[in-house]
């Protein structure tokens, strides 16, 4: 039997090469090995839910009278709030209108949680699973990415959201939150400004841009979160979760109101996770993205490139 041949049988249809096929293989097993190793529970729940966590900026994509999942953090919750300790999964999400160099409406997401742990607890999870992820599949440290060289040995630099803005755009975003400058130039400024050679951690985000993280009791005008930046790309967010259901409720029905402005279809309230939420022990939680890291590893300049169509 012949083999198909991108190309040969139609102009519009493309695979990824063998060798980012097997690299992505490969930085699957070394991810599932590592969380095996520290005693996580690998789960599965589902990609088509009732009602996906209701999120200002994020559109989720219908399909009936339910929604694919933009991504697991509500059902993987409930996992823990039935008692374990610890999780994660690798699987599909899916964000309606989200197109681009970096972004694909179908994406695959690592998500993992820690019980009793805050989002600092994290920190140490994502450098060794980036590190073994580096040794296993380019035997260094030393990663190549259009161009620029970069290091995933030497220490991260780590800043706070604040330090990052006064520096590269002038202003402060925990004292003077503005929601739409500070999307803006945080793509524009911020992110373009960051050193390429290392790892950066940007933490402490002002609390209107908290996402579901809790505050920080020492000063509640930040939330307990953090993104970490690779050769200027955004590949991990953390938080220390939320675990009060009033709060739930409160920022849910904010983003609902935003829906709602913006004419986007209603999305049910999740009352199962609402409940669930009351047994929430303190946790931590982490999303990366699998499809951005294909991409560094594999010196790929388009998400498009890592994926099959």
């Amino acid at each position: 039997m012949s083999e198909y041949q991108p190309g040969r049988n139609s102009t519009k249809i493309s695979t990824p090469s063998l060798e980012v096929l097997a690299v992505r293989d490969r930085l699957l097993q070394t991810i599932r090995e590592y969380f095996r190793q520290n005693d996580f529970l690998e789960v599965t729940t589902p990609s088509l839910v009732a009602a996906p966590a209701p999120e200002p900026h994020i559109r989720p994509v219908s399909c009936g009278a339910a929604f694919l999942r933009t991504s697991p953090e509500l059902e993987m919750k409930i996992v823990l709030a039935s008692g374990c300790r610890r999780i994660f999964q690798i699987g599909p999400c899916f964000r309606r209108d989200e197109q681009g160099r970096f972004h694909h409406p179908e994406f695959t997401m690592l998500e993992w949680y820690r019980t009793y742990a805050d989002d600092r607890d994290l920190i140490a999870d994502a450098r060794i699973i980036l590190q073994r992820i580096a040794h296993s599949l380019l035997e260094s440290n030393l990663l190549s990415w259009q161009g620029m060289q970069l290091d995933l040995g030497v220490p991260w630099e780590c800043l706070s959201v604040r330090e990052a803005f006064i520096q590269a755009a002038g202003w402060d975003p925990v004292e003077h939150f503005d929601e739409d400058r500070f999307n803006t130039d945080l793509v524009e400024r911020v992110e373009p400004w960051l050193p390429h050679d290392r790892p950066v951690l940007l933490k402490d985000y002002p609390a209107a841009a908290g996402g579901l993280a809790r505050l920080d009791p020492d000063d509640p005008r930040v939330a307990r979160r953090w993104e970490l930046y690779v050769a200027g790309i955004e590949l991990i967010n953390a938080c220390a979760e939320l675990t009060d259901p009033a709060e739930y409720q409160a920022r849910f029905d904010a983003a609902h109101r935003l829906h709602d402005q913006r004419g986007w279809e209603p999305i049910p309230e999740n009352s199962a996770f609402l409940e669930a939420a009351s047994y929430l022990p303190p946790c931590a939680g982490a999303a990366l993205g699998i499809d951005r890291l294909m991409m560094l590893l594999t010196d790929r300049p388009d998400i498009h490139d890592v994926l099959i169509p």
